[in-house]
């Protein structure tokens, strides 16, 4: 398909929301067909056609419309579709964890929640290929990671390489949740240092 070709093709989509686009407008407004021309100087056939899609919309018979609604011209013509904005997480358990998925592309760095309850018996590290990131949002995570056996509460963070032998879990009677950065290939978050002029500003007070 030539360029041209993608271009006309592009232009018929736009201008094919564009009726959709005008009944929706006058229907927010509760306006009748009969108000909108009078207010517009447009005909009230001439308005059912744009709004069925019968008639293509041109710029002379656009720009009353857009003062009839008060919107900028660019809202009739070529406001995108707007779809649900939720994110629909999928929760999976990976043995004793529940982790959520925060990332949808395969491969470098993976983000997930993870919310890990509390264990009984004793700690059995594992190694595996990979570098990750722990930011703990709520309770206290237990990370065994070779000799280091420390406790993390909310808003502290541990990363380390997965090839040195590492467990954890929550310390106490409640789940610990934590946000996890993975990378399978030893990928490392980038954390952005504070500006100069702050790091000068603590330097010049210690």
């Amino acid at each position: 398909m030539s360029d041209a070709q993608q271009t006309g093709e592009d232009l018929e989509a736009v201008l094919d929301r564009v009726g959709p686009r005008l009944r929706r407008l006058r229907q927010e407004r509760s306006m009748t067909l009969a108000a909108l021309a009078e207010a517009t100087g447009l005909s009230v056939s001439t308005l059912s056609r744009l709004e069925s899609g019968l008639r293509r919309p041109g710029l002379e018979l656009l720009l009353p419309l857009a003062r009839a609604y008060q919107v900028p011209l660019d809202e009739l013509v070529d406001a995108p579709p707007v779809g649900d904005p939720r994110v629909r997480l999928r929760p999976r358990s990976m043995g004793r964890v529940t982790v959520v998925p925060l990332t949808t592309q395969p491969g470098g760095l993976q983000a997930y929640k993870m919310v890990v309850p509390p264990v009984t018996g004793e700690p059995d590290p594992k190694t595996h290929e990979g570098y990750e990131w722990l930011y703990v949002l709520a309770g206290r995570l237990r990370l065994v990671l070779g000799e280091h056996d420390v406790v993390l509460g909310s808003g502290e963070v541990a990363e380390f390489d997965t090839r040195v032998p590492h467990w954890f879990g929550a310390v106490g009677p409640a789940p610990v949740e934590l946000i996890s950065l993975f990378g399978p290939q030893g990928e490392r978050a980038h954390v952005r240092a504070a500006p100069r002029s702050r790091r000068a500003t603590r330097s010049d007070g210690d």
